[in-house]
C-alpha cells in the first residue's frame, strides 16, 4: 500500500527525524501475516536525554502562545485525521491486527480527543480566595503546565492509548516525550508525531524514543526534567516505574478485570449482546475488557446457551476482511499467555468452549472462548487480554456483587437490569472507578472521567480531570495594605 506515512524508519527526536543512536534494530511486523513493516533503529539514554533537553527549551516558549494559538494546532491535526483516515485505518490494521471496525473506533477515537484538547487553552482556570487570617491579603490560586510529561503506552490501543495523554498534555502548555510500545511504534507514536507535526506543532515539543523498556524505561520514567509520568500498562510495571521516582507525579492506567453482572430480570439478548462486545472486541485486548461474566442462577443457562450461539457465530481469521470479527493476538508471547490461562482453567475443571482452533499465517488468530468457571478460574482470577469470556454463576444479587468486586483491580464494569434505577444502586456499591448500566464494560469518551481504583490505577484522563492531570496550582498572594509582624 503506498502511503503519505510510509518509510517510518525515523525517530522524531529534540525536533528532527534522526536514526536512533543504538546499534540495535526494531522489526516491526504485521501480527497476521508476519510481514515486516518498518525496521528503525532503536534510541539511547542519550536519545532521551536531548529530547528532554529540547523540551525544557521549547516549552516555555509554547506555553506563553496564546491560547487560540495552541488550540488551532489541535483543530488542524484532526483535520489532517479526517483527510487521512484511510491510511491510518491501514496502519492499525496491520500494525496492531485491529478488525477494520476496531480500527476505524480508534481513529474516531484519536479525533475525538484532539476536538476536545483544543478547548482545554481556554479552560485553564485558576481561583480568587479571600484570605482568612490577615486582613488586606488577596490570595490567587493559578493553574500551570507541569512542565515537561512522560508518556509511556501499551500496544492494545496504540494511538488513542498514547494521544489521550500527549493531547492534552500538550494542549495546557506542557512538552512531552513518548515512548510507544516496540509492537506498534508507527501508530503508537511516529504517525501521531508525524500529524501533529504537518498540523504546526513546534519542532522538539514533541519527542518520540522507541527503544525497550529494560533500556530506556527506568530512565524515561525517573528523569530528573519529567514532572509527570503517564503510562498505562500492567500492575507489575506501573509498581516498578512508581519505585524510580517516588516523589514524581504519577498518572497511571493498569490491569483490569471488567466484571458484567447479569441480574435475574436482565433482558438476555441485551446482556449477550454486552458481553460478546465487551469479551471479544479487538480479541479481548481491551483493559475495559468484559473478563468476568456474573450471571444470576435463574438466568443463567439460558444466558449460557446464548453466548455460545453467539461466539460459535463470530469469523475469525484475517483482520484486512471486513466481515472478519476477529484477529490475531499481537505477538507469541501474548499468544502463548492467553492459552496458558485457558489450559489452567481446563485443569482446574471449568467447562471450556471452543469456536474453532487457531488460524492465521502467523498462527496467531485465537477462536473465542466460553468458559464456565468460579471466582478463582485462571481466566477469571487474571486479567486474560484475549477472546475469552468467562461466565460466573451467581446465587442473587448480593453474590453477584461479593464476586464482582473479589479482585484487586476496580477498571470499568458493568451491569445490565430492567429496572435503570436498581442498575445505578447496584453500581454505586460497585469497588470501580467506572461502571456502565445496561451496557457493556467498554466505553470510553474524551470529556469524562476515565480511570480505575484499587490496583488498576491513579487519576483520570479526560475533560477537566486531564486539565488537572497536566497542570499544577501556584499559590500567589497578594498583601494589599501594610501587614503589622508580630514577633
Amino acid at each position: 500500500m503506498t502511503s503519505h506515512y510510509s518509510g517510518m524508519e525515523l525517530l522524531p527526536i529534540a525536533g528532527n527525524w534522526v536514526v536512533g543512536g543504538s546499534s540495535k534494530a526494531l522489526e516491526n511486523n504485521d501480527p497476521y501475516t508476519g510481514e515486516q513493516l518498518s525496521r528503525m533503529h532503536l534510541a539511547t539514554t542519550i536519545d532521551v536525554d536531548r529530547a528532554f533537553a529540547a523540551a525544557a527549551e521549547q516549552q516555555p516558549k509554547w506555553a506563553a502562545l496564546p491560547a487560540q494559538d495552541r488550540a488551532e494546532v489541535f483543530h488542524r491535526a484532526a483535520r489532517i485525521m479526517e483527510s487521512r483516515k484511510d491510511e491510518i485505518v491501514g496502519w492499525l490494521t496491520r500494525e496492531a491486527g485491529a478488525i477494520r471496525a476496531r480500527a476505524e473506533w480508534e481513529w474516531m477515537a484519536v479525533r475525538a480527543v484532539m476536538l476536545e484538547a483544543a478547548s482545554y487553552p481556554s479552560r485553564v482556570s485558576g481561583r480568587i480566595l479571600p484570605a482568612d487570617l490577615i486582613p488586606g491579603k488577596e490570595n490567587r490560586v493559578y493553574r500551570r503546565p507541569l512542565g515537561t510529561v512522560a508518556v509511556i503506552s501499551p500496544w492494545n490501543f496504540p494511538m488513542q492509548l498514547s494521544n489521550r495523554s500527549v493531547a492534552p498534555a500538550l494542549a495546557v502548555g506542557n512538552a512531552v516525550v513518548l515512548k510507544p510500545s516496540g509492537d506498534t511504534p508507527v501508530t503508537g507514536g511516529l504517525l501521531l508525531a508525524k500529524i501533529y507535526e504537518e498540523a504546526g506543532l513546534p519542532p522538539g515539543l514533541l519527542s518520540v524514543v522507541v527503544g525497550k523498556s529494560s533500556e530506556i524505561g527506568d530512565h524515561l520514567a525517573a528523569h530528573p526534567s519529567a514532572r509527570l509520568t503517564s503510562f498505562t500498562g500492567s500492575t507489575e510495571v506501573g509498581r516498578h516505574l512508581a519505585q524510580q521516582a517516588p516523589l514524581q507525579k504519577m498518572s497511571l492506567e493498569l490491569g483490569g478485570n471488567g466484571p458484567l453482572v447479569v441480574l435475574d430480570d436482565a433482558p438476555i439478548e441485551r446482556a449477550v449482546a454486552a458481553a460478546v462486545f465487551g469479551s471479544y472486541f479487538h480479541q479481548g485486548q481491551v483493559c475495559m475488557a468484559t473478563n468476568r461474566i456474573i450471571v444470576d442462577e435463574r438466568v443463567h443457562d439460558e444466558f449460557v446457551d446464548r453466548l455460545r450461539e453467539r461466539a460459535s457465530g463470530l469469523t475469525f481469521g484475517d483482520p484486512s476482511d471486513p466481515d472478519t470479527d476477529i484477529g490475531p493476538v499481537i505477538n507469541q508471547k501474548q499468544f502463548d499467555s492467553v492459552v496458558d490461562k485457558i489450559d489452567s482453567a481446563q485443569k482446574q475443571g471449568a467447562d471450556v468452549f471452543a469456536a474453532g482452533s487457531p488460524c492465521g499465517p502467523s498462527g496467531l488468530v485465537l477462536a473465542p472462548h466460553v468458559i464456565l468457571g468460579d471466582n478463582r478460574t485462571a481466566t477469571a482470577r487474571e486479567e486474560v487480554f484475549g477472546p475469552v469470556a468467562t461466565v460466573i454463576k451467581a446465587a442473587d444479587e448480593d453474590h453477584a456483587l461479593a464476586i464482582a468486586n473479589d479482585t484487586e483491580y476496580g477498571l470499568s464494569s458493568g451491569v445490565i437490569t430492567a429496572d435503570t434505577e436498581r442498575g445505578v444502586q447496584f453500581a454505586l456499591r460497585m469497588e470501580a472507578g467506572m461502571t456502565h448500566v445496561n451496557d457493556t464494560t467498554v466505553n470510553d469518551e474524551p470529556n469524562t472521567a476515565f480511570g480505575g481504583e484499587k490496583n488498576s490505577g491513579i487519576g483520570r484522563f479526560g475533560g477537566d480531570w486531564a486539565i488537572s492531570e497536566f497542570t499544577t496550582d501556584h499559590w500567589i498572594s497578594v498583601q494589599h495594605s501594610d501587614r503589622t509582624y508580630a514577633i
